[in-house]
């Protein structure tokens, strides 16, 4: 099996070009000399105060950075840096283990709820990504922990404690969202069903020729909400008035982007906005993004109090289960999945 090469993590520690299944079509390889890589990026949000007497402020400056940026930095998140530490120790030292290790929780099966796999859906793209990645759903925690696997041996107790200090984050933020939409606090949450979450760990090696290939092409999040950690390897890039930003790494801060379900409920308030991962040609990267989403059931739909005859409702109702399994078949594209869902 070891020979077949499955993982990218193998594959690339053996290349000095990359390989042809990897390279991008010219008119869509990311031309890194139009970047914009110095000054302000996305928001910084201070949430020091969320629950005490900044929390108006706080709320309108999230507001503000959903609806003009889809991405915004929270700094005072309430996660000790300890448990941060260790996940990203974690992650590094997962993707360090011998092949055959990583490779028993290898599949290419997108419906599994915990599996390793490379690049996006190994099923379905004619080009491939630059990543390997390990997929874990994680609420209820109890029906996927054992899942997981046992090796580092620290995994489980250490990923387990790492989402639930995201999820309690995630829940604060929905409030605070909620309120800056003028919806009552708990609108969303009460809004998604039983809740979904999971996440990945995202490890894009060095890349011999990194103008010819991708991390992640550009693409919106199908979820709700997305929380990043990532560490202090560059990657990250945002689209915004036609000009991609990159995202430069800040210590003890976590990115939080809108997903397509926010801009659902919100009916075009907020915005899910594309972004995509570039590699270099130096340095490993890892990253860890947790998705927050209804659960399948779910009925997704524009909040009812965010509709008028001058402000219509933009989106039809559907289920999540619905959304997630369009988006999945389509694969990663440009164009977001949400027009397939608008009114006509």
């Amino acid at each position: 099996m070891a020979a077949t090469k499955l993982l990218l993590t193998d594959l690339a520690s053996d290349v000095k070009f990359v390989p042809s299944n990897y390279i991008r079509p010219v008119s869509d390889r990311p031309n890194l000399s139009e970047v914009r890589t110095s000054g302000t990026s996305i928001p910084l949000i201070d949430l020091q105060g969320l629950h005490g007497p900044n929390h108006s402020e706080i709320i309108k400056q999230l507001g503000q950075a959903c609806q003009h940026d889809g991405f915004f930095q929270v700094k005072n998140h309430g996660i000790p840096v300890e448990i941060v530490n260790k996940m990203m120790r974690l992650a590094r030292e997962f993707f360090r283990l011998p092949e055959s290790e990583r490779l028993k929780s290898y599949s290419d099966d997108p419906s599994k709820t915990t599996r390793l796999s490379t690049s996006f859906n190994v099923k379905t793209e004619k080009v491939a990504n630059w990543r390997d990645f390990l997929r874990l759903y994680c609420y209820p925690i109890e029906d996927y922990v054992n899942e997981w696997p046992t090796n580092p041996p620290s995994f489980r107790e250490d990923v387990a404690n790492y989402c639930t200090s995201v999820r309690g984050l995630v829940l604060r933020l929905l409030e605070a969202i909620s309120e800056s939409l003028g919806l009552k606090a708990d609108y969303i949450g009460s809004a998604l069903g039983k809740h979904g979450q999971h996440m990945a760990l995202n490890y894009y090696p060095p890349c011999p020729q990194p103008d010819l290939t991708y991390g992640l092409p550009g693409h919106t999040d199908p979820n709700l909400i997305t929380v990043l950690l990532q560490d202090d390897v560059p990657g990250l890039q945002v689209l915004r008035n036609g000009t991609w930003i990159a995202v430069n790494p800040v210590p003890n801060t976590f990115i939080v982007n809108i997903g397509d379900q926010m801009q659902v409920i919100s009916n075009d308030r907020y915005k899910s906005v594309l972004h995509r991962a570039v590699v270099n040609c130096n340095k490993e990267r890892i990253s860890v993004p947790t998705f927050y989403c209804p659960s399948p059931d779910a009925v997704v739909e524009p909040a009812k109090d965010l509709i008028s005859d001058d402000e219509p409702a933009v989106y039809r109702s559907f289920t999540y289960a619905e959304f997630y399994r369009k988006f999945w078949d389509r694969g990663l594209a440009t164009e977001c999945c949400l027009d397939m869902f608008k009114k006509t």
